[in-house]
């Protein structure tokens, strides 16, 4: 009877845990509340709440990717050698080639910045240049990865990483994660955005896979429901070890 009672007891306590952890989830306050509050697009003082993130801008939609601090580019100049450069992007946003110094790189596409070189090459010491600058290593095409995740972190992007393809980076949702709360964060200039996606829904075929660009954050909800079902389980699995436990030999 003692064993019994003492399995009652356990049960009730992770039980009135399990209710109090899902009604705070849900209480007014908390960020996913907040969220969802507000709908699939609205605003707030300091982040604009919208349906679909955009690419940021002077990217070409996304094609281009904008140049970051500590990026590593390899400058070619067609048929001049000596003027061949890997060049790292400084703390000032610029990298310094032959003869023409420093060019302002940071913020920048990789076509912008070619115009430039060409620009400046063509001017004084070349006649019709043609420069070609690549991507070598890139310190600013990084994402985080946070909250209900198997590996939080930071992840480095492609120009074609998508959110599928970063939440498998980071090893997946968690067993309590909600699929349908996964919410992007993004800087457009002045502006930080951030947009809810359900991974189930793109999954399922029913939503495109996003883009992910370098600098996104990525936070993954706990899901209510999930977590109180996982602490019963648990606590099912110690009440019946305190069961077997009290058993006499």
């Amino acid at each position: 009877m003692r064993s019994r009672a003492m399995v009652i007891l356990i049960i009730c306590a992770v039980l009135s845990g399990c209710v109090s952890e899902s009604t705070s989830s849900a209480m007014p306050g908390s960020p996913d509340n907040e969220f969802a509050a507000k709908g699939s697009v609205a605003n707030s003082d300091d982040l604009d709440i919208v349906a679909n993130l955009p690419a940021p801008p002077q990217t070409n939609s996304g094609t281009d990717d904008i140049v970051a601090e500590n990026d590593l580019l390899e400058v070619d100049v067609f048929q001049v050698n000596d003027l061949d450069r890997t060049v790292r992007v400084d703390s000032k946003g610029r990298i310094s080639l032959a003869l023409i110094g420093e060019v302002q790189a940071k913020g920048k596409t990789i076509p912008q910045i070619e115009s430039e070189i060409e620009s400046k090459y063509g001017a004084k010491y070349l006649q019709s240049p043609d420069v070609s600058v690549f991507m070598k290593e890139s310190a600013g095409q990084r994402v985080t990865v946070d909250g209900a995740v198997i590996k939080p972190g930071i992840y480095p992007v492609s120009s074609t990483t998508t959110l599928l393809q970063v939440l498998a980076l980071a090893g997946g949702l968690q067993e309590i994660a909600d699929e349908t709360k996964l919410y992007v964060f993004r800087q457009i200039g002045e502006r930080k955005l951030v947009a809810n996606y359900s991974i189930k829904d793109i999954r399922a075929g029913k939503k495109g896979d996003p883009r992910i660009f370098g600098s996104d954050v990525i936070v993954s909800f706990q899901s209510g429901a999930k977590v109180a079902g996982k602490n019963l389980r648990d606590a099912l699995g110690i009440a019946s070890g305190a069961a077997r436990l009290a058993v006499p030999l």
